[in-house]
């Protein structure tokens, strides 16, 4: 890991990118929810069903991730994608607190979906990438 002024900045760059690039995901992700659905989900917070935009912002940088591990060319590269992009664009505290607001039973089932799918896309990043088993 550079640990230098520029490669403190990089991750910064990359940490703004990757926070930008959520929230898009996530006002996105209200826009189709509304405009499919009778404004309804299993929790309503802010207008938009909990945990929806958090999970497809997880399980893209999952996939994203693992897409990285097995494609960056540098050091630098994993840094700014990898450190900073995807570790603001992906979320476990919102993830963490959707769960809790959805409830017990909702809340257990929105975990389990997103640990599936979440490996399950890193998974297929790292196949897409081109990584080998040992």
């Amino acid at each position: 890991m550079e640990r230098t002024p520029y490669g403190f900045l990089l991750v910064a760059v990359g940490g703004f990118l990757g926070a930008v690039g959520r929230h898009a995901v996530d006002l996105g992700i209200a826009r189709v929810v509304a405009a499919t659905s009778s404004g309804g989900g299993p929790a309503i917070l802010g207008g938009t069903p909990t945990g929806t935009g958090t999970l497809v912002a997880n399980v893209a940088g999952s996939f994203a991730l693992g897409l990285l591990l097995t494609r960056a060319s540098s050091g630098r590269i994993r840094l700014l994608v990898g450190t900073g992009a995807l570790s603001s664009f992906t979320t476990y505290s919102t993830f963490v607190s959707d769960a809790v607001a959805l409830g017990t039973p909702a809340g257990a089932w929105y975990v389990a979906v997103s640990y599936a799918t979440g490996f399950a896309a890193a998974a297929v990043g790292l196949a897409v990438g081109g990584r080998q088993r040992r």
